[in-house]
């Protein structure tokens, strides 16, 4: 049992999820449960904040505030895109987090967020080592996408499955309404794993329900395909609805949403910015197969939809959270919970250490075998593998006919270094 007594910090980075705040109000809790950590800090912004030294104190917020993280969206604390590079090409940046750290007695660090974000843990364990200084640094898993390796699934995912799948089959209800012919085209998110946009297959109880087609990164799309699968639905169902991942791409490799433009925004981590992958499928079907067609860019609201969150997700989102804090006065550090379901007949999980640089920068795709042959569906493993995760409903508190989240005040403490400015 680890003797280390002092502060800790948490933070948050990348694409916010419905049950992040649940993942801090993990943290925060159980961090005012222990002996060993005095005052529970939160970050601005993610590693941007604690470069700049935008630090508050949950020690002054309202327990009540505290309490309604958990079934608060978005990401409570703020976010950022900011990427530490390699210790080689910017000591600097680790030097000031150490300087930070050693200036407000943080020596517990809990970051929670996705790939990116999990490298950043990764590396200030590291140089942490490096330099002497006696902290913790745990990974605490977050992502829509569920694209983390190792763990079987990631807090964000389960409740991102239950909007797609609830909203899929509204607007499949919807979408077959009228008496001729018409094309629902539904984008969601999904880079290069479409977990997200496969989940919208729990819409499906009857052969004639929406969705009829799915499409996602793993397999290489081509319209000739595509055409075949919209004409088929046409003349069986006289209604077409499909989910199709942003991150499609052709068989070159090269994204769809590219035939739309020769210029791509890119963010901090080099990532390209995707969307847009509808208005070339709906131009498509337009021109080439039925006038009456309609597209739904999901956008930010797939992340964000806390009124329909999963409440397994919830709870395991809050137990990743804690579990970092119980790992970390243990004295682990350099390490990410993990969630691994365990073997038996009722769905239950567990939480297990998994190594940072083991998950960092590292994407988990959907099996090859949980698709069917043309790859424009899924089968029954993925059903099994994705349904408990979408089950049960998270109890809202509500004022006037909506919800009442919760207001940090995130009244910032007073800054011990010397200046510094990251965007």
């Amino acid at each position: 049992m680890s003797t280390l007594v002092g502060n800790c910090l948490v933070a948050q980075s990348g694409g916010p999820t419905s049950v992040i705040n649940a993942s801090a109000c993990g943290v925060v809790q159980e961090a005012f449960r222990t002996g060993e950590i005095n005052r529970v800090y939160g970050a601005l912004n993610g590693i941007a904040g604690v470069l700049n030294e935008e630090l508050f104190c949950f020690n002054e917020e309202s327990p009540e505030e505290i309490e309604l993280l958990k079934v608060t969206p978005a990401s409570a604390l703020g976010s950022c895109r900011y990427k530490l590079k390699s210790i080689e090409h910017s000591r600097e940046d680790f030097d000031r987090i150490i300087e930070i750290f050693k200036a407000h007695n943080i020596r517990y660090f809990f970051y929670i967020g996705g790939n990116d974000s999990m490298d950043t843990a990764y590396k200030v364990s590291q140089y942490a080592q490096k330099v002497g200084y006696d902290l913790k640094s745990i990974g605490v898993p977050k992502t829509i996408d569920n694209d983390l390796p190792i763990t079987d699934h990631t807090p964000g995912f389960g409740s991102t499955a239950k909007f797609i799948a609830t909203s899929i089959k509204e607007v499949g209800l919807d979408a077959r309404v009228y008496n001729y012919n018409t094309v629902t085209i539904c984008e969601l998110m999904g880079r290069n794993a479409g977990w997200i946009t496969a989940s919208s297959a729990l819409a499906k109880k009857y052969e004639d329900d929406a969705p009829h087609f799915i499409y996602l990164p793993e397999v290489p799309f081509t319209f000739e395909q595509f055409d075949k699968d919209i004409r088929y639905a046409l003349e069986k169902y006289n209604y077409a609805v499909i989910a199709v991942s942003e991150g499609i791409k052709d068989l070159d490799g090269k994204y769809i949403s590219e035939m739309c433009s020769d210029s791509q925004t890119k963010d901090a981590f080099g990532h390209v910015q995707l969307g847009g992958v509808t208005g070339i499928l709906e131009a498509y079907v337009s021109q080439n197969i039925c006038k009456k067609v309609r597209s739904v860019n999901y956008s930010t609201i797939q992340r964000s939809a806390a009124h329909c969150a999963s409440l397994t997700d919830n709870e395991e989102a809050y137990l990743c959270g804690s579990m970092a804090v119980r790992y970390a006065i243990e004295g682990h550090t350099g390490k990410m919970v993990g969630l691994f379901r365990e073997n038996s007949k009722e769905y239950s999980c567990e939480t297990q250490l998994v190594d940072l640089d083991d998950v960092a920068n590292k994407e988990k795709p959907i099996p090859r075998e949980w698709l069917n042959d043309e790859g424009n569906f899924v089968n029954q493993e993925f059903i099994d593998y994705v349904r408990p995760l979408i089950m049960g409903e998270v109890k809202i508190r509500m004022e006037n006919g909506i919800p009442r989240y919760c207001k940090l005040s995130k009244k910032l403490v007073e800054k011990k270094a010397e200046p510094w400015n990251v965007k």
